[in-house]
């Protein structure tokens, strides 16, 4: 790896850890690939969609000339293996809120869990959470919803392509689930428990594929100090 191939154009496919915002890992990599090839202060470097801090896997960075993939990039079908927990929720509909409204779901069955995730597969309309990052009057919603401020969520359409390898081990219910752009999977989350009649809320996230781009092939190694990027 160079500097002029750096400029040129490369994709980093990034292995993000929980508790890191994209921002903050894009950050980390811009610093270190600066130092490490005397990059200019304007080096370009981007993500290509963004994962929440309390999620983990495939984050795609790109370089140089590369960020013009980024909407393409972007646009591409997502893939995530997500765990829930039902009979509770949380404000923020995953971990970053307390867990309310504890409800009794004795009576759900592995056949009614089945049935509520089969009525999320195609084309459905999502609201996205509070706590997101979308832009309400200049403002990201998350901000608004942590000062207190009643934030009204406009619904979108969304796709759920498939949704497989689904383990029942009640409270708890894991499953990937492949969907479209602009899929909040801790509104499918929430959703599925209110179709449950019980209540839910996400407990992980890790992103495994973007397009072809898969978390096989990704590293976390750009975390480490004196990690040299010639291996990437």
């Amino acid at each position: 790896m160079t500097a002029e191939q750096l400029q040129s154009g490369h994709i980093f496919l990034l292995d993000k850890p929980l508790d890191w915002t994209s921002f903050q890992a894009v950050n980390k990599m811009k610093y270190k690939l600066k130092r490490e090839f005397d990059l200019p202060k304007k080096f370009k470097i981007g993500h290509a969609g963004t994962l929440d801090p309390r999620a983990t896997g495939l984050l795609i960075v790109c370089t140089g000339k590369f960020t013009k993939k980024i909407p393409e990039i972007q646009d591409a079908p997502k893939e995530y293996w997500t765990e829930i927990k039902i009979g509770v929720q949380t404000e923020s509909y995953d971990t970053e809120k307390p867990e309310i409204f504890h409800q009794d779901f004795s009576n759900v069955t592995e056949e009614d869990v089945k049935n509520a995730l089969d009525k999320f597969l195609g084309e459905i309309e999502q609201k996205p959470p509070v706590f997101s990052a979308i832009k309400i009057d200049g403002e990201r919603a998350y901000n608004l919803a942590r000062a207190g401020e009643e934030v009204e969520m406009k619904s979108r359409k969304t796709t759920i392509h498939y949704i497989k390898d689904i383990e029942i081990n009640f409270p708890i219910i894991s499953f990937t689930v492949g969907c479209s752009k602009g899929t909040y999977i801790r509104s499918l989350a929430h959703d599925i428990g209110q179709e449950l009649g019980v209540g839910a809320y996400l407990t992980q996230l890790r992103r495994t594929k973007i397009g072809d781009y898969k978390i096989e092939d990704a590293t976390s190694d750009f975390l480490e100090n004196e990690y040299r990027f010639e291996n990437l």
